[in-house]
């Protein structure tokens, strides 16, 4: 039987739910759509989703807070797309460190809004263009750190594990796949997100700040991703490859 992707929307405004779940239905996706973070937890106890559409702006837990509790529970790998009425760059910037793979401000199309999740859809499931393919259920060996491709989380030499959300995972398996290599940012943005991705100046130095915490790397003398002034980035330490059990 074939897929049908499964969109969650999350947002108090009950015109906005139902404006936007009519649409996506109409274009042949699967919505539930519901007021705050209380339901949206009751639901995802039980069912699963492609796609987390989170409203900033909510009282109680707002949508920062829920996508930061996406990202640290089971849930982390679950893409999620932002929405708010504030347009202010910094707005957007702690949405994305807050693990957002993308943010829309209000007021928006719903066209837009699909072709959106549509990018975000396509990015999540595809490996990055020109990546060098790592096989399935290997051990990526690097300093202190392992990262497991199949569980895509980080395992540091203590044996604790580290989550990463889906654009962590896909930026540090760009520089592990391209080690030693000076990475401009353009290239980053391509090799991370395709090149239908919304340039956005900041995404890929606040992504690589992202990576470096959690790496456990000073951004004044990085270990791991060194910058290289007016360049961009290289990964500076060897990998070895192992097997995962």
């Amino acid at each position: 039987m074939e897929h049908i992707d499964h969109i969650l929307i999350v947002d108090d405004d009950r015109e906005i739910r139902e404006l936007i779940s009519s649409y996506l239905r109409k274009n042949g996706l699967r919505v539930t759509a519901v007021a705050d973070g209380r339901h949206m937890r009751s639901f995802l106890e039980t069912n699963s989703v492609d796609l987390i559409i989170l409203d900033v702006m909510m009282p109680g837990d707002d949508g920062l807070v829920l996508s930061r509790e996406l990202r640290a529970g089971r849930h982390k790998a679950i893409p999620i797309i932002m929405l708010t009425a504030r347009i202010d760059e910094m707005d957007r910037i702690i949405g994305l460190e807050m693990g957002a793979d993308d943010y829309l401000a209000k007021p928006f199309s719903a066209r837009e809004l699909l072709a959106r999740i549509k990018a975000v859809l396509r990015r999540t499931r595809m490996l990055p263009p020109k990546l060098q393919i790592s096989e399935a259920g290997q051990l990526l060996s690097f300093g202190r750190w392992k990262l497991d491709t199949t569980a895509r989380h980080l395992v540091d030499s203590n044996g604790t594990v580290i989550a990463l959300s889906g654009a962590e995972y896909r930026l540090l398996r760009v520089f592990i796949d391209h080690p030693q290599r000076v990475l401009n940012r353009d290239q980053l943005l391509n090799l991370t997100q395709g090149r239908d991705a919304e340039l956005f100046d900041r995404s890929i130095d606040l992504l690589v700040s992202r990576v470096r915490q959690r790496l456990g790397d000073d951004a004044r003398e990085p270990t791991y991703i060194k910058t290289v002034r007016s360049e961009g980035y290289v990964f500076s330490m060897p990998i070895e490859i192992t097997e995962a059990r």
